[in-house]
């Protein structure tokens, strides 16, 4: 057993020391050498296998690939040297748009029999299943990002779900990060989640403003009994979402104007802390907590399969034990059961059946204010929620935007409240409309 411990803890050595190596050549080589060639050095080391002309970086890689004891080893180090390099070009603008053509480079994986050494057929062989693996995955979809955020970017014929990626940066962190991703990469990626985000709240405060001002003219000439206004002197502003105008105005006034007994979603949340707050019995808190997830549930559907639902979840996570402060940690698993039961488990347990009964039943709308009430009050599983859709987006993310017109519709919501609620700008112009 000794010595097998040991043979192990040799193998990750060499895979360290090795792994470090080419590392370090790779930062050395980003900081002369054009996307080009740093694209013609990549497609030599890890695609071909053969012909790089660096017989220390060649030896580095063989050294690797013979003391990985898994493919999931050469996984981590290949995904490190693909964020080493998009991490270098994404800091510097003139090199953004090399980064999908180097990340496009995984797709050319070439037959294992025509290599001319073990190593090389090992490593085309590492190379093809790695094209089934998550890091993989994460980085063709940040690909996708990146072409779409070009400025000469022109809608394409894709109609997939993945398609929308862009979109949504409040997935950003599901699917464009995998657990092995560098700190430097995840400050890139939050960098780009940043950016678009900021983009849309823009273009969304653009458009309410828009809207908000039509409604007045309407207003005065309502006051003024006049037919004439000039609405044709307001510049018009694109919708930011795939929502039609209509059921965006309904959508917004859901989000931020009243919805409850005069109350908005965050009156309802900010009463409920503020009457909770104090020590009460868990079976108290347990129902009062009840009362406020199901307030506004009336419909048939949400009396008898719904509101039963959130009841036993409540349970099972909030059980009888007399008096006592509910502290973050009870609070914050009560909520993840939550989301679990009514969205989906988790990745490898992805059935979603009741969570797509709710929206044929209650309407995207509802379903995602509802999703909201539990954020609000409970802000520590909004990283939750954004999961759960991650999932859902890399379940569907091959199927047509028609086939999936729910998820689409639930997406677009969910980033329109979390903006609305979670942003920087200002959106009470919204009540005007």
């Amino acid at each position: 057993m000794m010595l097998k411990s040991r043979s192990k803890i040799s193998r990750s050595e060499i895979i360290k020391n090795q792994s470090e190596i080419i590392y370090h050549h790779l930062q050395d080589c980003l900081e002369r050498d054009s996307p080009e060639i740093i694209i013609e050095r990549f497609r030599y080391l890890f695609i071909k296998g053969s012909g790089y002309r660096d017989k220390e970086i060649r030896t580095a890689l063989d050294g690797i690939i013979e003391s990985s004891s898994s493919p999931s080893d050469f996984y981590y180090f290949l995904n490190r040297c693909c964020q080493i390099i998009i991490s270098y070009w994404y800091k510097h603008s003139k090199f953004k748009s090399s980064i999908p053509l180097l990340i496009a480079q995984l797709d050319l994986a070439l037959p294992p029999g025509s290599a001319h050494s073990k190593f090389a057929k090992k490593l085309r062989q590492l190379i093809k299943s790695f094209q089934t693996t998550d890091q993989y995955f994460n980085l063709k979809r940040l690909g996708k990002l990146i072409v779409q955020s070009q400025p000469n970017f022109q809608a394409e014929t894709d109609k997939s779900v993945g398609s929308l990626i862009k979109r949504y940066p409040c997935l950003y962190q599901h699917c464009l990060l995998s657990q092995d991703s560098s700190y430097e990469f995840q400050k890139t990626i939050r960098k780009i989640q940043k950016k678009i985000q900021h983009n849309y709240d823009f273009r969304l405060s653009q458009y309410v403003t828009y809207r908000a001002r039509l409604a007045e003219i309407d207003r005065q000439a309502q006051l003024s009994n006049s037919k004439i206004n000039d609405k044709s002197l307001i510049k018009p502003v694109k919708n930011p979402t795939l929502i039609s105008d209509r059921k965006l105005d309904k959508t917004l006034h859901q989000y931020i104007g009243k919805v409850e007994k005069d109350h908005s979603y965050q009156d309802l949340a900010c009463n409920f802390l503020n009457q909770t707050a104090g020590i009460i019995p868990y079976q108290v808190f347990r129902n009062e907590l009840y009362q406020y997830l199901t307030s506004g549930l009336n419909s048939e559907y949400c009396k008898s399969k719904l509101n039963p639902k959130i009841s036993k979840c409540l349970q099972e996570t909030l059980p009888n034990r007399g008096k006592g402060k509910i502290d973050d940690f009870s609070m914050t698993r009560a909520c993840s059961h939550l989301l679990k039961t009514l969205i989906l488990d988790s990745k490898n347990n992805p059935e979603h059946y009741l969570f797509i009964d709710m929206i044929v039943n209650m309407g995207t709308t509802e379903v995602i204010g509802f999703l909201l009430k539990i954020v609000l009050i409970c802000p520590k599983v909004k990283p939750c929620l954004e999961q759960k859709f991650a999932i859902l987006f890399s379940h569907y993310e091959s199927f047509t935007k028609d086939e999936l017109t729910w998820l689409v519709n639930s997406l677009e919501k969910l980033q329109l409240a979390f903006s609305i609620h979670f942003g920087k700008v200002d959106f009470s112009l919204a009540k005007m409309i």
